[in-house]
């Protein structure tokens, strides 16, 4: 063969074999590259979420309130003498807006009386009218009948003008609410001991609220009251009666809740002779469960007051937008405690102002004084004819 041949074989076979070599190196490199890569995703199921963390109070959060509120005793109050004191209204103020108010919120029974003695026929539907508006504002139905009788009479006499109708009318409602009656509060000191007025009524129609109010008005009468907290049933009559009386400068005398009411009406007399007061003002229980409880209840307390001194008042509060409900218990206390005056709380809000002249014919004894609203020196002397003329919308 000749060499020619032989050297062309050999540089073909050194050409095959790095080729083959190149091969096997490039997919090695393949695999090994391969190797480092990460394994693909595989479809599962998604891990659990993490509900977000609950918030924690931080220094402008609200403290949580898992403990028991701090009670007016636990309170740091101002020391005696240091505390701000409210001045409360003058009497004469409180008979101003007593008009006012009254004139606003009862006059649409007024103008209702006066379109139907103002027609120009005032036949008998007339009268039943006037009859039945007078009942529907709770002036009751034996007062209604003497009020239309008296004013038949002295319209058809006197005539049926506009002014004299008015006159009539007013005339007619103020002896209707009857001005003899004796409206003044016993507060006067006797033999050196301070005069003792309880009060009494159902819970819910502001009995203790009237309490704070009253001595509100004692105190702008320059009167030294001390309030006795004989509500023990409900902490919070003791506590907001102290509060009356932190914000006029009266002392509030308290027991324990559920405490004796007797034994803490004893001590708050008992206060009042040592600080030589002119007023004690008793905040008593207001439940009526049933009319025995409730008798051996305001018995005891009245005959344990008078171990030291008489009563001088027993005012009777009731709700005027109750109408015959208060009615109803009007009678309840008549026949426990000797009442002597009655409070109307809310007359402000009713239309029916002729619950003045129901509940005095029913106990016998005078409303003393009006709730004309929810401000602190909103209860007022009741006077006859400021209530006439706020019916009729007088306001001179």
């Amino acid at each position: 063969m000749p060499l020619e041949y032989v050297y062309l074989i050999i540089a073909i076979a050194v050409v095959a074999v790095g080729g083959a070599v190149g091969l096997v190196t490039s997919r090695l490199g393949r695999r090994g590259r391969s190797r480092t890569l990460e394994p693909p995703t595989q479809p599962g199921p998604r891990p659990p979420v993490e509900p977000p963390a609950e918030p924690r109070v931080g220094e402008d959060a609200e403290t949580p309130r898992d403990t028991a509120t701090r009670t007016v005793e636990d309170a740091d109050l101002p020391a005696t003498g240091t505390a701000t004191v409210e001045v409360p209204e003058s009497t004469a103020s409180r008979l101003v807006r007593l008009r006012q108010r009254l004139a606003r919120s009862q006059s649409p029974l007024g103008r209702g009386l006066l379109a139907l003695l103002s027609r120009d026929v005032v036949d008998e539907d007339t009268w039943e009218e006037i009859e039945d508006t007078l009942i529907t504002a709770d002036v009751g139905v034996a007062p209604a009948q003497e009020l239309v009788a008296r004013l038949r009479t002295r319209v058809r006499v006197e005539g049926s003008t506009s002014a004299s109708v008015q006159d009539i009318l007013r005339e007619e409602l103020v002896t209707l609410v009857d001005p003899t009656l004796d409206r003044s509060l016993s507060v006067e000191r006797r033999d050196g001991k301070p005069a003792v007025v309880l009060v009494v009524g159902v819970n819910g129609t502001g009995k203790t609220t009237t309490v704070g109010k009253l001595a509100r008005v004692l105190v702008s009468q320059d009167k030294q009251v001390v309030l006795g907290a004989a509500d023990t049933f409900r902490a919070a009559a003791a506590d907001q009666l102290t509060t009356w009386g932190e914000r006029v400068g009266v002392p509030a005398v308290r027991g324990p809740e559920g405490s004796d009411p007797a034994s803490v009406a004893f001590e708050a007399v008992k206060a009042g002779v040592e600080q030589e007061a002119d007023v004690v003002l008793v905040d008593t229980a207001g439940r009526l469960q049933n009319k025995a409880g409730l008798m051996d209840e305001l018995g005891k307390v009245k005959r344990v007051v008078e171990k030291q001194t008489p009563v001088s008042e027993v005012l009777l509060v009731l709700d005027a937008t109750t109408g015959q409900n208060g009615l109803q218990q009007a009678r309840v206390f008549r026949d426990v405690v000797a009442v002597t005056g009655i409070v109307l709380t809310k007359l402000d809000g009713s239309a029916k102002g002729g619950i003045v002249v129901a509940v005095q014919r029913e106990l016998g004894v005078p409303v003393k004084l009006v709730g004309i609203g929810e401000g602190a020196d909103d209860l007022a002397p009741f006077d006859p004819e400021a209530f006439a003329d706020a019916l009729l919308g007088i306001t001179g």
